[in-house]
């Protein structure tokens, strides 16, 4: 597996914080997705090898968590809160218009390659729904308005 050599230095120094290595899965967990945008079967074999563990010991923690991804997304990742807050709003209609304007299917990336739309269980602002995580620009009271700004937003920033 080809990680930043930065990336390689930071997991060194964090599994000897840990009493033991197996307590060290999801903190190598976060800085290999950091690194490679996502955690695939070849980086969960390789985290297991450096923890002295069996793969199924870090494939279950990978795939517990909805934070992780096992395969690419686009360039841009667009999340939509689907709580019950978000959704007594208007989230799930919000989510099909953000779906439609980007011509993308829901947990799938548009077929340029620019953008990944996903549900997310939580965004931590509840008072302020819909609420949708681009990147890591949070909107909140998304409305019609809103999703051209999003539109705009990744547009402008998939030039650069």
């Amino acid at each position: 597996m080809n990680l930043k050599q930065t990336t390689v230095e930071e997991i060194d120094h964090v599994i000897p914080k840990y009493p033991t290595k197996r307590s060290a899965v999801l903190p190598l967990c976060h800085l290999v997705q950091a690194d490679q945008g996502f955690i695939s079967n070849e980086a969960v074999e390789w985290i297991a090898e450096k923890l002295e563990l069996q793969p199924i010991n870090v494939y279950e923690v990978v795939t517990f968590y909805p934070y992780f991804r096992q395969k690419p997304i686009g360039k841009h990742h667009i999340r939509v809160c689907r709580t019950l807050p978000c959704a007594l709003v208007g989230s799930y209609k919000i989510c099909d218009k953000i779906l439609e304007e980007f011509k993308c299917p829901i947990n799938g990336t548009s077929d340029d390659g620019n953008v990944t739309v996903e549900f997310a269980e939580c965004l931590a602002s509840c008072g302020s729904g819909p609420v949708v995580l681009v990147d890591e620009k949070l909107y909140e009271n998304v409305d019609d308005n809103k999703i051209k700004e999003i539109a705009s937003h990744v547009s402008k920033n998939s030039a650069s």
